[in-house]
């Protein structure tokens, strides 16, 4: 059996290790000019050094040295890594064209792929399992891991979003790579943690460096494959669900981001102020308290995933349910449905009020 003190030091080694490579690496970012300018689209009013991701990389590195897991899928993982961390550091030096990092992330999700990690089944109620001929699990395995990459990039708006937002996520894949002995999981994600929290105090509001894409891509790619390895290999009803509603606040800004663009007959690459995170500081909350509504929200969210992968299918419709309407509260909060209004919100706030009263009665 593991000896869980052993994630408590690969977690301290690899929190200690990107706060300290936070300041060389900032130091690093401004000599080299890979630094985020102002402009009418952003939030920021100075000029800050990126690259911040490179400082989370070493991190999770040490801390996996430390552990040294013994595992079929590791250099693969880890090749992988290295070909999105290049790209992200090549976009926040040059600003690369989308096709270009498009084509790191592919060159990334193929390596995954072609070492035999893959989306081989889902499991549905009243159809069972539902197998994949290889073809088309590894297009499905490359299409998620694309996906969430950029999904992990696109929240990347605010101080300390992307970092706060995938640390939560990591903290519920953890919990459940316990409980499911799932090790290799279990190893980056408690590294992964430990090097989001040491590179947290650098970039929660008001920001000293951002982790640019360099960060924000790796760590999405990072979840969404050892989400592959782990929770897509559950055998138990709605299992392909799991993953999504850990990543809930991410994959539903993608995809309200992808239908507005549509919509507007924009390009779906192109970059806005319109992600949920600039609606709600529109609507009114300050720049900390939008990143903390985000936070409570995945929080949230991370908890119910952890209930569904051991719910009956029952409880996991139930849980379903409680997803749907809390993503509805999320936009209401957000302003991007029925017209701007709150009518869940105003009810919500209601209730709260009258129970807030009848405890100072």
């Amino acid at each position: 059996m593991f000896n869980y003190m052993e994630f408590f030091i690969a977690f301290l080694i690899a929190l200690i290790v990107s706060y300290v490579a936070t300041f060389l690496v900032e130091k690093f970012a401004v000599r080299v000019q890979a630094v985020d300018h102002p402009n009418q689209r952003k939030i920021h009013k100075k000029v800050t050094p990126r690259l911040g991701g490179l400082a989370i990389f070493f991190g999770m590195i040490a801390g996996i040295l430390y552990l040294q897991p013994n595992h079929v899928y590791l250099y693969p993982i880890l090749l992988g890594a290295l070909v999105i961390v290049l790209t992200g550091a090549l976009d926040d030096r040059y600003t690369i064209r989308p096709t270009l990092k498009l084509s790191g992330q592919l060159i990334a999700a193929a390596l995954v792929v072609f070492s035999g990690i893959t989306i081989e089944r889902v499991t549905l109620p009243f159809l069972g399992i539902i197998e994949f001929n290889p073809f088309f699990g590894a297009f499905i395995t490359i299409l998620w891991i694309v996906g969430i990459t950029n999904a992990i990039n696109l929240i990347d708006g605010l101080d300390g979003l992307a970092t706060g937002v995938t640390t939560i996520a990591l903290i519920s894949i953890f919990i459940m790579s316990l409980i499911d002995t799932q090790m290799l999981v279990a190893m980056f994600s408690i590294v992964l943690i430990g090097a989001n929290l040491g590179f947290l105090p650098h970039n929660f509001y008001l920001a000293k460096i951002y982790m640019g894409d360099t960060g924000s891509n790796f760590l999405g790619y990072m979840i969404s494959v050892i989400s592959i390895v782990g929770l897509f290999k559950e055998v138990a009803f709605f299992s392909f669900i799991i993953p999504v509603i850990v990543l809930a606040i991410p994959i539903f800004d993608t995809l309200t981001a992808i239908v507005r663009r549509l919509y507007n007959k924009e390009s779906i690459m192109m970059a806005d102020n319109k992600h949920i995170h600039y609606q709600l500081i529109q609507g009114g909350y300050s720049h900390r308290k939008t990143v903390l509504i985000i936070y409570a929200f995945s929080a949230l969210f991370g908890f119910l995933a952890i209930l569904f992968s051991y719910s009956t299918t029952l409880v996991s419709l139930l849980i379903t349910i409680v997803v749907i309407f809390g993503l509805h509260v999320f936009a209401e909060l957000a302003g991007i449905v029925m017209g701007g209004k709150r009518p869940v919100v105003s009810f919500l706030r209601r209730i709260l009020r009258k129970f807030q009263r009848k405890r100072s009665d």
